[in-house]
């Protein structure tokens, strides 16, 4: 039997256990039927046409994991940002941890979507917002058929969340295979803020495939800084769909750090609906082994007087591979636009693989949109200078990439991030470089 088959099969028995409001039975039938109709994506799909999902499909996935495994916090305190209080929203092979969470009603509402969906007093946010934002997907629609349990954050009107939130998702190892499908909902309302760092985490080399689905809308004048940290084990794989919806004067920025796992898929949607709309997409990529990660991205102006920001930076070693497919699209209507598009790679070894694909789509006339790309190797005349200064090579090196994934951390708001990604990236290029700790 296929994946394809088993997961089919499975959903009736999944339905059989589990008490959501019609209009999501509804939603969850239409997306089953969806994806019987199309499959998995393959290569002959221009958006994949780089990146063959066939190496992780061939594992026998367990959906349903037999028992809820408690996590000690100080097993899985690295993987949190322990330095700053924060709420936190905390998943164990599916199954959200009471344990290892700080869920919260007061001001804001940070906690589970299994409860929102199935308790009245969401259920206005719910009907106004779920499954709204996603396009007809396969991956999606699969992650809508067995929608049961994510995070759920609503921030209302003129509030700012006084603290940070953070989404993480173990997965044990205590069943030899598992596919686990996140579904998150964020809602900023009108003139609203909020920061949340998401994190998907393998704890043992047993093979997992996350499939996650986050649908983020900001409202007129709202403020959206998210942070998705991509670090996990060789065996772990992750496909990452996330859709945001911006309505006029709001700004949402999304930094994506992707430095591990065998295949990793973010597939980063934006969409303007409203005037003077700021949309802000940033990554770092830095992978070796057979590692794979491909961006694909998407920012729609619908509306005039936007802007949006796309800077990816990468660098691969050894027979790892990148993708990287962006495409801006400007609707008739969007007259002055501005919208910047840059790819920049480094590929440290022969062996190492890049794709990368920007697109412009214009059919306004009066904007300012550019995109760029670089595929290459380290500046030999500047490590050559670095070294005639005194600098070991391999320093040189170092210092050469931190360089060059800097402008990206820039950015970057939470200084407790700022500080774990700059380590991480000392740690990936193999030195100490007395980078602020």
């Amino acid at each position: 039997m296929t994946l394809k088959d088993k997961l089919i099969s499975s959903y009736l028995l999944f339905e059989e256990n589990v008490d959501m409001e019609s209009d999501i039975h509804k939603h969850r039938d239409e997306a089953i039927k969806f994806f019987e109709e199309t499959g998995f994506p393959t290569k002959k799909q221009e958006d994949w046409k780089y990146t063959s999902l066939k190496p992780i499909l061939k594992q026998d996935y367990n959906f349903f994991p037999k028992k809820e495994d408690a996590l000690d916090y100080k097993d899985v305190k690295k993987y949190f940002i322990h330095d700053i209080d924060t709420y936190t929203i905390v998943f164990v092979d599916g199954i959200f941890s009471s344990q290892l969470s700080n869920t919260t009603h007061e001001l804001i509402d940070a906690c589970l979507m299994s409860s929102a969906l199935n308790k009245d007093k969401y259920k206005p946010v719910i009907d106004k917002y779920f499954n709204k934002a996603v396009p007809e997907d396969s991956m999606v629609s699969l992650n809508t058929a067995f929608t049961r349990e994510g995070a759920y954050i609503r921030i209302p009107k003129n509030v700012a969340a006084e603290k940070p939130i953070q989404i993480l998702n173990f997965s044990t190892g205590n069943e030899e295979a598992l596919m686990v499908q996140p579904r998150n909902l964020i809602v900023l309302e009108e003139g609203s803020q909020v920061e949340i760092i998401e994190r998907h985490q393998s704890l043992t080399e047993n093979p997992v495939l996350t499939n996650v689905v986050s649908e983020v809308f900001v409202e007129k004048n709202a403020k959206l800084d998210y942070y998705k940290i991509q670090n996990d084990h060789t065996s772990a794989s992750l496909i990452d769909n996330t859709f945001v919806k911006q309505d006029r004067d709001s700004v949402a920025s999304v930094h994506t750090f992707s430095f591990g796992g065998k295949l990793t898929r973010n597939n980063l949607n934006f969409y303007q609906e409203g005037e003077n709309i700021n949309s802000i997409l940033k990554g770092v990529t830095i992978i070796e082994g057979k590692q794979h990660v491909d961006h694909n991205t998407l920012v729609h102006h619908q509306q005039p007087n936007c802007q949006s920001y796309q800077d990816y930076k990468s660098i691969f070693s050894e027979k790892s591979v990148g993708v990287f497919n962006g495409k801006v699209l400007v609707d008739k209507i969007a007259q002055k636009t501005d919208g910047f598009q840059s790819n920049n790679n480094i590929l440290i070894d022969d062996t190492a693989t890049c794709n990368s694909k920007p697109q412009l789509e214009i059919f306004a006339d009066d904007v300012k949109c550019s995109h760029g790309c670089t595929i290459g190797q380290l500046d030999k005349e500047a490590l050559y200078y670095l070294q005639t200064r005194g600098i070991p090579h391999k320093e040189a090196r170092a210092l050469l990439m931190f360089a060059f994934a800097n402008n990206v951390l820039s950015s970057v708001k939470i200084p407790e991030i700022k500080k774990r990604i700059t380590k991480q990236i000392a740690l990936k290029i193999g030195v100490e470089l007395g980078f602020d700790s």
